[in-house]
């Protein structure tokens, strides 16, 4: 997916004082590329990434997916959208705690209305070398193989765009490193874009671009 932001910002009201949280935001993003998006605590980052998945929207500017206007759908067309072509991987992994590994990589390809949603899945958790943890539910996993799930449920539906929040940052760099390679990997595989919002200056060296926020402003 290729990804075009314009003059992007989000600003909210506290009391009679307005806060700007992104300003002036303007890049592009091409079709398999993979950007990480750095800044301290505060600058905007998961704000950011936020709305480049339509999952919040904008005060000012445009995000345009693959020529599409995200803002210019309602927000069942975004959500459709989201269905038809992205990833989401997150800091806290974001897992069902009843399920087990393998019904939580189902679910997005249930939901999707796939056939062979038990195959595909297993296929993924053998691709992060979970298949011999499949009925584990995710308190029975470490916190890396929680991560693993995550970007096996992620990678299941064959997102076009992979959005990333912090993916590392509740593991130790060991196990951080081994999330890095096995999410560049399956990037290089599919052929999806990537972008990576992170403090793991480990993760942003592998990635291919890197933008910075300060103040909520690209620097």
């Amino acid at each position: 997916m290729r990804i075009e932001v314009e003059d992007l910002g989000k600003s909210v009201w506290l009391g009679e004082e307005r806060l700007d949280i992104l300003a002036g935001v303007s890049f592009t993003v091409n079709s398999g590329e993979t950007v990480a998006v750095l800044g301290s605590s505060g600058s905007g980052k998961s704000t950011l990434l936020g709305l480049l998945a339509g999952l919040d929207t904008p005060s000012t500017g445009s995000v345009r997916v693959d020529g599409t206007d995200l803002f210019g759908l309602d927000e069942d067309g975004r959500a459709a959208l989201r269905g038809r072509g992205m990833g989401f991987v997150f800091q806290a992994f974001q897992l069902l705690p009843d399920l087990s590994a393998l019904d939580n990589v189902m679910l997005p390809l249930e939901l999707a209305g796939a056939a062979d949603a038990r195959e595909r899945a297993r296929a993924q958790l053998a691709r992060v070398g979970l298949a011999r943890r499949e009925r584990h539910r995710p308190g029975q996993l470490s916190g890396g193989e929680q991560q693993r799930v995550a970007l096996a449920r992620a990678f299941a539906v064959a997102p076009r765009l992979l959005l990333a929040d912090e993916p590392t940052g509740n593991l130790d760099p060991h196990t951080g490193a081994q999330i890095i390679d096995l999410m560049l990997d399956l990037n290089r595989e599919q052929g999806a874009t990537l972008i990576v919002v992170s403090h793991d200056p480990a993760l942003a060296a592998r990635c291919g671009r890197q933008l910075r926020l300060e103040g909520g402003r690209l620097a």
